[in-house]
């Protein structure tokens, strides 16, 4: 009874949460309800015996990427797009597609077929520990994955500064 009642906390909380960033109105406000969106992340890790996983997610997430997020909120100007207009008259259609969206994901979803399980049994993940066992399968098996993402983190960071970059010449 307990263990669901924990995760029914963790599932609510990161459910409300995610509603609070996407809907408040000042970008530094969301960004500090993500904060607390990624503690209750890492909680629920930690809750299915995740450690390293909850903690690369307060190191990574929580440290690393919304300092990131912070820092170009801040460094953009978004006094001018705070005064805009929030609505635009085309809502009718942005609500048809996104009911399609949600179609297509549910339709997808019901086609969706459990992979084999791997080769890696809960025994062989306690005698190695999730650490090595988790080090071993990213730097072997998905190494060319691992590096397009740190490719794309590159870009975002490229893109980041070209945004914040203010211009020295006219």
């Amino acid at each position: 009874m307990l263990p669901e009642l924990f995760f029914g906390y963790y599932a609510a909380m990161i459910v409300f949460l995610s509603v609070l960033v996407i809907t408040r109105k000042n970008p530094v406000h969301s960004v500090m309800w993500m904060l607390l969106l990624f503690f209750h992340i890492a909680g629920l890790y930690l809750f299915l015996n995740a450690e390293f996983i909850a903690a690369i997610q307060v190191i990574v997430y929580a440290g690393a990427i919304l300092v990131l997020f912070l820092f170009v909120v801040l460094l953009l100007n978004l006094r001018e797009e705070l005064q805009t207009a929030k609505f635009i008259r085309s809502w009718p259609a942005g609500l048809l597609i996104s009911g399609g969206i949600i179609v297509a994901i549910i339709s997808a979803l019901r086609s969706f077929v459990l992979a084999p399980q791997g080769m890696h049994t809960i025994e062989f993940i306690k005698r190695e520990t999730h650490t090595k066992a988790l080090g071993t399968i990213l730097y072997t098996e998905y190494l060319f994955p691992f590096e397009i993402a740190s490719l794309v983190l590159l870009v975002a960071i490229i893109g980041a500064i070209v945004l914040a970059k203010k211009k020295t010449r006219s």
